[in-house]
């Protein structure tokens, strides 16, 4: 920085001297000497005016020069009139302000990228916004769909069936026409899921016949065909309600009306003869023409049994 003062100066005090020269073409030693110190208060007051504009120039724009300076030519070395020296005064004002026109390289963000991210964010939300509306309208209509399900079809649960019951007697799916049943499926071996669930089936029957007035016929298949004999099945549903209808057949039957009525039962682990089977903890109401109304499942008590059921068969009568 100093080096480049000190010759701006050097250089102001040449034109200096060249101009005083130029006006006076044979001036003598004493008149040179006192037009030289006339003029050193206008070169002091040049050297601070051009300080001012040095010091106050950007970092940026003092780096740009120095990376590619440009040659200074002296009025008297590009002409010697003051046209041509009035039109390199304007061609260096018109540099210095192209200059200050243009932008500052290497900022961080220019302004096309701050549009650029603006726009691609913009276009990322938009793009959120519809797949959310469209994913909100998916599920509108799918739970819209299945509430309507019912008026559309009926669920395929439900058969013909020949099995025995407790007395004996043959008996298919046409000898029940004409009531409500309620069916159950299990075995006469189970040690706690069975009898709860038969003495909450049996509870609701009554439940029905007290306070609605609706008879409902209690039905109970057996899924262990090996074991629950008549005889066996005659013992068990007396110990549970008196109207009570236990059925049982061969392996054949119980897999043909398991499979109508899409139950799952299985032979667990076997320990000589003494053995579970798995199921399906489910009761099926079916109505006066032997077709499936709608299933109740082990969560229920009596009384949203009762509820459920009283609720199912005013509808069908509507």
């Amino acid at each position: 920085m100093a080096s480049i003062i000190s010759r701006t100066v050097n250089h102001l005090r040449h034109v200096n001297r060249s101009v005083i020269r130029s006006w006076l073409p044979n001036p003598p030693p004493p008149l040179a000497d006192s037009l030289q110190n006339r003029h050193l208060p206008l070169l002091g007051q040049s050297l601070a005016i051009y300080q001012r504009s040095l010091f106050s120039t950007t970092p940026n724009t003092t780096t740009e020069n120095q990376r590619n300076p440009e040659p200074k030519t002296t009025e008297n070395e590009n002409s010697g009139n003051s046209g041509e020296s009035g039109e390199g005064s304007k061609s260096g004002e018109s540099s210095e302000s192209s200059n200050a026109g243009k932008s500052i390289r290497g900022g961080p963000v220019s302004w096309l990228s701050f549009l650029l991210l603006v726009a691609t964010g913009a276009g990322i939300i938009l793009y959120y916004d519809k797949e959310k509306r469209q994913h909100i309208e998916e599920i509108f209509k799918a739970s819209k769909e299945v509430k309507q399900g019912p008026s559309v079809g009926k669920a395929a649960i439900g058969g013909p069936f020949n099995l025995i019951n407790h007395d004996g007697k043959r008996v298919t799916e046409k000898d029940f026409l004409g009531n409500w049943t309620l069916m159950y499926f299990g075995f006469t071996h189970c040690p706690d899921i069975c009898p709860d669930e038969l003495v909450k089936l049996a509870a609701a029957v009554d439940k029905l016949k007290k306070d609605a007035g609706i008879e409902i016929v209690p039905l109970f298949i057996s899924v262990d065909p090996e074991r629950d004999t008549v005889e066996q099945v005659r013992e068990y549903v007396k110990e549970f309600h008196p109207k009570l209808i236990g059925l049982t057949g061969n392996p054949d039957e119980i897999r043909s009306v398991a499979r109508a009525y899409r139950v799952y039962y299985m032979k667990t682990t076997e320990e000589d003869s003494d053995y579970l089977v798995d199921h399906s903890i489910v009761m099926y109401l079916m109505s006066p023409e032997m077709e499936f109304v709608k299933f109740f499942g082990k969560n229920n008590d009596v009384d949203s049994l009762a509820e459920g059921i009283t609720k199912e068969i005013k509808q069908y009568k509507k």
